[in-house]
């Protein structure tokens, strides 16, 4: 955990990354901690001007730094030679094991009240190894789906120290009924790695089955761990629960670097009109400020995120007609008043 002065490196990214990223830094610039922010470039267009989605430089600036917020990234809808999504390779590069999705009532349409959950996804390994073949003249793909009991319980004991902090609930999500190996050496390593938080509550859940109880009494969970297939999933349908993934922050969360994150994408249909939702983005903030020990701060942003969401003024997507400066202007208001 550094002490402050906190140096946090921005990437902007494509897109809306570009508007909702200079939102969230007027928002830490608010807070009055000492911050200071360092620039770099990933994305697709750093690509078409480098030839790669994550120049050196970045990996150095991230390293470098306390945390990373990241904006957005568009991918080509066509396969490019050479091209490798940004936010995968840092993942990858920099061993970013745990991806952190919290899910939380917001005062928005669709938000169930009572929600306030977090998914905890590996993120290094499962089917997401991309190690698929063609056999059969074209009429059969194999996928390798790669589970190893040293990142099961790595991701575990993440989970374990999480719910330690939070309610002191865990569910291990899994499908050991069909897969026995693989989700099988999943659980071995889950309740290895509880052994060591005996305070914390266990229960293995079969993540169909979970899908449905999420949707139906999502107040019933705390923390949830799982592979990453399911992970990734599941933390859609948890963002669909507390109103989109407009509103949705993440982590990708490793032993030598964090990176906090909107779940949107670029969504370069709306890009540079200004109207852009920074919610999800400002609230990644907090996730790092929370990350670096900063949580009171981190709650006060929260509060008044809700605060104008509750009362206005909301950008388009919310039903609302305020622009992204607008928002982030009542937000830094509200903030002030907190």
């Amino acid at each position: 955990m550094a002490n402050p002065p906190y140096r946090i490196t921005l990437i902007e990214g494509d897109g809306i990354g570009h508007e909702v990223v200079p939102a969230a830094r007027r928002v830490l610039e608010a807070t009055g901690l000492p911050l200071v922010f360092v620039e770099a470039e990933a994305g697709w267009e750093t690509f078409e001007k480098y030839g790669t989605s994550v120049p050196e430089e970045t990996v150095e600036k991230i390293l470098a730094t306390d945390a990373t917020l990241f904006g957005a990234a568009t991918s080509p809808t066509k396969k490019v030679p050479g091209f490798f999504g940004a936010i995968r390779y840092l993942r990858r590069r920099l061993d970013l094991y745990a991806n952190v999705r919290p899910a939380k009532y917001h005062p928005v349409p669709g938000s169930v009240p009572g929600t306030d959950l977090v998914v905890v996804r590996e993120n290094t390994e499962g089917l997401y190894v991309e190690q698929e073949r063609i056999y059969a003249r074209g009429k059969v793909a194999i996928a390798d789906r790669v589970i190893t009991y040293d990142a099961s319980y790595r991701i575990a004991e993440y989970a374990l120290r999480l719910a330690e902090r939070r309610k002191g609930r865990l569910a291990l999500v899994h499908k050991a009924n069909v897969l026995p190996l693989s989700d099988g050496l999943f659980l071995e390593a889950a309740h290895d790695a509880a052994k060591r938080h005996p305070n914390v509550e266990i229960q293995e859940v079969i993540v169909d089955a979970c899908a449905m109880r999420l949707v139906r009494r999502p107040q019933d969970f705390d923390v949830l761990v799982m592979e990453n297939l399911f992970g990734d999933i599941l933390s859609d349908l948890t963002a669909g629960l507390v109103g989109g993934l407009g509103i949705a922050p993440s982590g990708n969360i490793g032993d030598r670097a964090a990176i906090f994150e909107p779940v949107h994408g670029s969504a370069p249909d709306i890009a540079g009109k200004g109207i852009a939702n920074p919610t999800a983005t400002i609230l990644s903030a907090a996730m790092m400020l929370e990350h670096l020990g900063e949580g009171e701060t981190a709650r006060r942003i929260e509060a008044a995120i809700d605060r104008v969401l509750e009362t206005g003024p909301r950008t388009p997507d919310l039903g609302g007609r305020a622009t992204t400066e607008e928002f982030t202007d009542a937000v830094i208001e509200a903030l002030q008043m907190t």
